[in-house]
């Protein structure tokens, strides 16, 4: 061979090497998931995405960041994303006849406090006051007015300011513009806390909440049921993957955040999501949890009448996910 056909052909495979990961990026199909805005927790909820699993599943995910519950479902419900992760709005949605489904629990325990300033020791010393929640029907708003449900206090003696994510929640009450506010526990190892009381953590309110769960429409799982699966697949390897790699987990969270490395909120969460009965990485389905939360949304005015729980759950997805894993 002469010196320029050995070039031509070290060059061609050069460039072959070079267009493969192009290729393969060609091939993959697009999926978009939208998911309230993560923060300390993103090592777990942004592993398929950010560390190849979805890859390896054929699926190359876009993950749209919304601020809140009713956002990620108008996104779901207009077709804008393919798939989000949420409950309340869900069980609301479904109850009014909207093609909503259910596949899997993967963050079961509340997650959030509520933090009052200095002076307000006890859910009582709430009334004339100000608590910054969320969007009515949201989680945040539930665990306020659970709390003084709980505490006796009529919500006509409480102000419940809708506040938009934890971060303008949490600045709220460092500025003095509310009175106490419902919060992400991940604020909990923060210096600022220090001085603030804990009125009630939201387990103690809200025993059989559940945080997130995986929803697509009825659409989405009849015209791209095998992609679905796929995601499912992806997303499953991924928490397992989170629950046995912490470093590799808190290191993803502090990426994806732009926190410093020294940021105590990472770890304080992963710790969190370790403890039983919190990240569930099979995506089980706990039926008795969501007619409970159907019931508590109905007791405190978040939903007029009850719908057919049965109708929003759709297992299929998940137990085929988990077929083609295996143990």
């Amino acid at each position: 061979m002469t010196t320029t056909g050995l070039m031509r052909l070290v060059g061609g495979i050069i460039a072959a090497g070079l267009l493969a990961p192009a290729a393969q990026a060609q091939s993959l199909k697009p999926w978009r998931q939208a998911m309230i805005m993560p923060k300390a927790d993103a090592g777990f909820f942004l592993m398929a995405a950010k560390r190849g699993f979805a890859e390896r599943e054929g699926l190359k995910v876009d993950v749209l960041g919304v601020k809140d519950d009713p956002t990620g479902m108008k996104a779901m419900l207009s077709g804008e994303v393919d798939s989000y992760e949420g409950v309340y709005g869900a069980i609301a949605a479904s109850a009014r006849g909207a093609d909503v489904k259910l596949l899997g629990c993967n963050w079961h325990a509340a997650p959030y406090v509520m933090l009052a300033r200095p002076g307000i020791n006890k859910v009582e010393d709430l009334r004339g006051k100000s608590v910054a929640a969320s969007s009515p029907g949201t989680p945040p708003d539930m665990v306020a007015r659970a709390t003084l449900a709980r505490a006796k206090v009529p919500i006509s003696e409480v102000k419940i300011a809708a506040v938009g994510g934890d971060r303008d929640r949490f600045t709220a009450l460092l500025g003095g513009v509310v009175d106490a506010a419902v919060v992400s526990n991940e604020y909990m190892p923060l210096p600022q806390v220090k001085d603030m009381t804990v009125l009630v953590e939201a387990r103690q309110v809200l025993p059989k909440f559940l945080r997130f769960c995986l929803l697509m429409t009825g659409k989405t799982l009849t015209e791209r049921r095998e992609d679905a699966i796929r995601f499912m697949t992806a997303q499953i390897k991924a928490f397992r993957y989170a629950v046995t790699h912490r470093d590799e987990t808190i290191k993803l969270a502090l990426e994806e955040t732009g926190a410093k490395a020294d940021d105590p909120r990472p770890a304080f969460i992963y710790e969190e999501g370790l403890k039983p009965g919190v990240v569930d990485p099979d995506f089980s389905i706990p039926l008795e949890n969501l007619v409970w939360i159907q019931d508590q949304m109905i007791a405190l005015g978040q939903l007029v009448k009850p719908g057919d729980i049965g109708k929003l759950v759709y297992p299929d997805i998940r137990k085929e996910a988990l077929a083609r894993i295996g143990k």
